[in-house]
């Protein structure tokens, strides 16, 4: 008696069958990769959630009140330094705006004000304003928005020396 040990013929239906599953797995890794890539956060330089660069020390005077809106922050220039300030209000998270003629920061979700260092003046904002890290480097201002630094009320050791 003897054995058949050579393998069967590819016929033309298995053929297909083979060809159509390496495509279907190829279309899949696709899809995959590329929702992997549409779900991660974007980072993009010069907004927020990474490093932006604010300008020259100089374009900043002293007692003024900058927005960077792609930042989602405010540079203020005090006396000694600068501070940068989240744009969040630290009750609900709604967008605070300055009022330049009332020398404050203003939330119109639920009437809460800040002074100018981010202090709360009116509640029901629990805590001052987050601050974002501030560095200066050949006389340009870089404010790094990767972290909000949470704190309950304006120091002087919050403010980065120009």
């Amino acid at each position: 008696m003897t054995t058949n040990t050579q393998p069967a013929p590819l016929t033309r239906r298995n053929f297909l069958k083979l060809g159509l599953g390496a495509l279907s797995s190829l279309a899949v890794l696709e899809m995959g990769a590329a929702s992997l890539f549409f779900m991660q956060p974007r980072r993009l330089e010069g907004e927020f959630g990474g490093v932006v660069n604010a300008g020259l020390v100089e374009s900043f005077p002293v007692g003024s009140v900058t927005e960077f809106p792609d930042g989602r922050f405010y540079l203020v220039r005090a006396a000694d330094g600068f501070l940068a300030l989240s744009n969040r209000c630290t009750h609900l998270g709604c967008a605070v705006h300055w009022q330049a003629n009332n020398q404050h920061f203003f939330c119109p979700c639920h009437a809460s004000s800040f002074d100018q260092q981010g202090d709360v003046q009116n509640p029901p904002a629990p805590r001052a304003l987050d601050t974002f890290p501030i560095e200066i480097s050949d006389g340009q201002v870089f404010v790094n928005t990767l972290r909000a630094e949470k704190r309950d009320r304006y120091t002087p050791e919050q403010v980065t020396q120009a």
